[in-house]
């Protein structure tokens, strides 16, 4: 297979993406990335840069064997720029999104034990926000998900967007948006990340990065402990490994400024953020950096790793967490139009 290894090298420690799988199939961006059951389930995006026409298909990605496979599945949504959720261990929910004319605000669902997908009804007394792309989408509980992002139709972009508790129903096949009442920076292409806060109190904090100018990060919910069940992703190994990894570096109170369409995953303590487009540049905006937030610390700190192989620059691409290991699926390259057709593993070398 085609793809060596990129890598960053910071104080003698180093980090590096090494290619496990290349497969047509896998080559998009700003589509969704989920695990689910032990399989990564890619759906819609853009194969190309430049085209308005998102893709309609499910590609289904199987870790443990490093192969990549079509679904075939009636009914699949045409989308990019979504975003999209497990939920019950079962369903894979897409929310949002754009279709080629519109933004949506409906929720598909897929049911991968019988491949095929079900368009749930809205319930009475739902609140849609206007338009959703370019959203995250943070699953609070089995029926419960958190919406932050980019609100408005096509010609019409808020100052400020709202927070929304999407509420699911796997009995009657419905959902239910309702506006939280508060609201944060007008964000489009950022990251979210629900994080537990350190101390003798601890709380879940979720955390949204990027999308906009500002280099801080914004809080978009917060629940005293006990309120959130959602247990994450069991990694001990790459959370020790990225532990000894901060370590070696020098922590900032301050972030990444201007970065979207960036990538996030939580591992332990840690918000891990690759890549993105940088909107403080006029050239080489296009970035393939590594940074960590580190919550063990109060205030959290943040650690930025940077990488010399252009040719690992990514935007529009996800990471996933599965079997103590961070992968990267698709994205754009440097020419912000060719994606990806490789999937990687994050390997540290401390």
């Amino acid at each position: 297979m085609a793809g060596a290894e990129s890598s960053g090298r910071t104080g003698g420690s180093a980090w590096a993406w090494r290619p496990v799988a290349q497969d047509a199939l896998l080559a998009r961006a700003f589509h969704s990335c989920t695990e689910l059951r032990g399989r990564f389930y890619l759906v819609g995006g853009l194969l190309a840069g430049g085209a308005r026409e998102p893709s309609g298909d499910t590609v289904v990605f199987d870790p443990a064997r490093d192969q990549a496979v079509q679904l075939v599945a009636p009914g699949g949504p045409r989308r990019s720029h979504h975003d999209a959720a497990s939920v019950g261990g079962r369903w894979l929910c897409v929310v949002g999104g754009w279709d080629g004319s519109r933004r949506l605000t409906t929720v598909v669902v897929l049911d991968p034990e019988h491949s095929t997908w079900e368009t749930w009804t809205a319930s009475p007394g739902n609140c849609p926000p206007a338009g959703l792309s370019s959203h995250t989408c943070t699953r609070l509980s089995d029926r419960e998900l958190r919406v932050s992002g980019r609100e408005g139709g096509i010609r019409t972009q808020r100052r400020y967007g709202s927070i929304y508790t999407l509420k699911l129903d796997p009995g009657t096949r419905t959902y239910s948006y309702k506006e939280d009442g508060c609201h944060t920076t007008s964000r489009s292409g950022h990251c979210a990340a629900l994080l537990q806060t350190p101390g003798p109190h601890p709380r879940h904090q979720l955390l949204l990065f990027g999308g906009c100018n500002s280099a801080e990060p914004e809080i978009a919910g917060q629940w005293s402990h006990g309120k959130i069940k959602e247990e994450p992703p069991s990694a001990p190994q790459l959370t020790e490994k990225l532990a000894r990894l901060v370590s070696s570096g020098q922590g900032s109170q301050r972030g990444p400024q201007g970065l979207r369409h960036h990538s996030c995953s939580v591992v332990g303590p840690f918000a891990v953020l690759f890549g993105g487009e940088s909107l403080t540049r006029a050239r080489d905006t296009i970035c393939n950096d590594l940074y960590i937030y580190d919550t063990r610390s109060s205030p959290p700190l943040w650690f930025h790793f940077p990488c010399a192989d252009r040719g690992l620059r990514r935007m529009g691409h996800r990471t996933c967490l599965w079997n103590d290991k961070l992968y990267l699926v698709g994205g754009f390259g440097e020419d912000g139009r060719t994606a990806s057709t490789q999937v990687c593993i994050l390997d540290l070398f401390i």
